[in-house]
């Protein structure tokens, strides 16, 4: 099938997205802003929900759709099961990549970044927050492994609705999250005759004191930023 023809065109010159015009020179403060107009346009369902990309130790990749739980200064939180296929890329190669895309808004922000596991308090602490309902399916679910038909998620949850029903449903050891500390940070904006803006945030080394190039501009505390071409 030829999808040539299925183009988008984009119609938004006056909202060019000018480095000069950044609401933050801090990649964070500014996906902060993103986010907020993306949860607010009636056009889009689920904001937070991002595309997660992760590698095996040799380079092959996989990549999945999953709802970002958390952000701040410190990177990107999202929970999961530990035994999943990402659960166990990230044990042997802890880095991966979010992408979020906004089609209302012809935006994107592509954020890259090493992961490790959050505080086993702190997923408890989410794990409890969840509708019951949510935290029966994480217990029985052990996400990836093979199973035998759907009769056996549904007997499964049926024994653990009875069996919690009265009681608190303790989280799993194999469940809990990640943060993505980012190092690149990419904001995308869709413009006329694909002549996009493209403004990447890049983390400066701490020990580095080569100054920036002629074509890099200073961000907040240790990020600097450049222009892409689309």
């Amino acid at each position: 099938m030829d999808l040539g023809p299925l183009r988008k065109s984009y119609r938004r010159d006056e909202e060019a997205f000018e480095e000069q015009h950044l609401a933050s020179r801090d990649p964070v403060r500014q996906f902060e802003v993103w986010f907020q107009e993306a949860v607010s346009c009636p056009d889009i369902g689920e904001a937070n929900a991002m595309c997660l990309a992760t590698c095996t130790r040799d380079g092959k990749p996989s990549a999945r759709m999953v709802l970002l739980k958390g952000f701040g200064p410190d990177g990107f939180r999202f929970f999961t099961n530990y035994e999943s296929r990402k659960g166990q890329e990230l044990d042997t190669n802890p880095f991966a990549s979010l992408v979020f895309y906004w089609e209302p808004l012809h935006r994107q922000v592509r954020i890259e970044g090493s992961v490790k596991r959050l505080p086993e308090e702190e997923s408890e602490s989410y794990f409890q927050s969840r509708p019951k309902g949510s935290q029966i399916g994480a217990v029985v679910s052990r996400q990836s492994s093979v199973i035998p038909d759907r009769e056996y998620l549904r007997k499964k949850n049926a024994e653990l609705e009875q069996q919690y029903r009265e009681t608190r449903v303790p989280k799993p050891a194999y469940w809990g999250g990640y943060i993505l500390q980012p190092e690149v940070v990419e904001f995308w904006q869709g413009q006329t005759n694909r002549l996009h803006d493209r403004i990447v945030f890049r983390r400066r080394p701490r020990d580095s004191s080569a100054p920036p190039g002629d074509m890099t501009h200073p961000g907040e505390g240790d990020w600097v930023l450049q222009r892409l071409a689309p």
